[in-house]
């Protein structure tokens, strides 16, 4: 048996899967080495994780776990690699950045560009086994360009600033009951403005009809391919390596998005809301029949 984990700060997907072909999914907190210790981490495996999966366990059942997460940059990674290991004693434990678990759900083992379209957005070449290089993402001030971040910061500043038309404006301020002087008090002195904003990105889903919200969300796709992934090719690649999305942003808003990539040439792999079953299909390679 296998234990494959995708995790962000929020929440953490875990998925055991069977030599025979069976699988559960269950879900715990987030869990990021970035803002855990490692006590923290085997908490949360611990007394979140086993209680749900326990009753499938006997001695040493589970011979590899897969963990991909947000914050686990290789100085990071060992904090959780070790809480995971102090759980699973027999089993090998590999850590690796959510990026590489997007690259390997999207592409497998296939050349190209794989990218991350959620609250924040990232974007990697990936030589079919590791990342080879990244346009860096830079957060949501300065870069993040395809987040969900990022569309709700604009979509907030074309409501403030009148650039959108009254009716549209009008129904914003409604449906949220905001003014001005809140979205000032989060986005500038509140904890974690970029959730905050992203959280207003549903709008665009939800009146995706306006014209007017329809080229803020074209215009929006549009920036990151500029800025990001026009830089992974040249014009004789373009049409050679897939573009791979996961992410919630990318999923609800794939039909502006695969209209952005056509008109520039790029061939699309695919799209996925969570890289899971992805991740699922990966690793078959890895079961190996239980010794008990």
């Amino acid at each position: 048996m296998i234990l494959i984990a995708d995790s962000g700060s929020t929440k953490t997907d875990w998925a055991l899967l069977t030599a025979n072909g069976q699988s559960t999914r269950v879900q715990t907190d987030g869990i990021n080495p970035f803002f855990q210790n490692e006590d923290a981490v085997r908490e949360t495996v611990s007394n979140q994780l086993l209680p749900k999966i326990g009753h499938l366990l006997w001695a040493g059942t589970i011979t590899h776990v897969f963990f991909y997460g947000a914050g686990c940059t290789p100085e990071k990674s060992p904090i959780v690699a070790a809480a995971v290991r102090s759980v699973f004693k027999k089993a090998q434990v590999e850590v690796a950045s959510d990026m590489v678990g997007a690259a390997r759900a999207l592409l497998k083992q296939e050349k190209g560009i794989a990218c991350i379209l959620g609250t924040g957005s990232n974007s990697c070449y990936y030589n079919g086994s590791s990342i080879e290089w990244g346009v860096p993402a830079l957060g949501f001030i300065l870069g993040d360009e395809g987040s969900g971040a990022v569309l709700g910061k604009r979509l907030v500043a074309d409501v403030l600033k009148n650039q959108l038309p009254e009716s549209v404006k009008n129904k914003f301020l409604t449906q949220y009951n905001v003014t001005q002087a809140d979205i000032i008090e989060h986005v500038y002195r509140q904890p974690f403005p970029n959730r905050y904003l992203a959280a207003f990105s549903r709008f665009c889903a939800e009146n995706i009809e306006e014209e007017s919200v329809r080229r803020l969300v074209y215009d929006h796709f549009e920036q990151f391919v500029q800025r990001n992934l026009e830089q992974y090719f040249t014009p004789q690649t373009k049409q050679q390596m897939p573009v791979g999305f996961v992410g919630s942003i990318a999923y609800y808003y794939r039909d502006i998005l695969t209209e952005v990539l056509q008109a520039h040439g790029m061939r699309l792999q695919q799209i996925m809301q969570a890289p899971m079953e992805g991740l699922m299909e990966y690793h078959k390679k890895d079961i190996v029949p239980t010794q008990v």
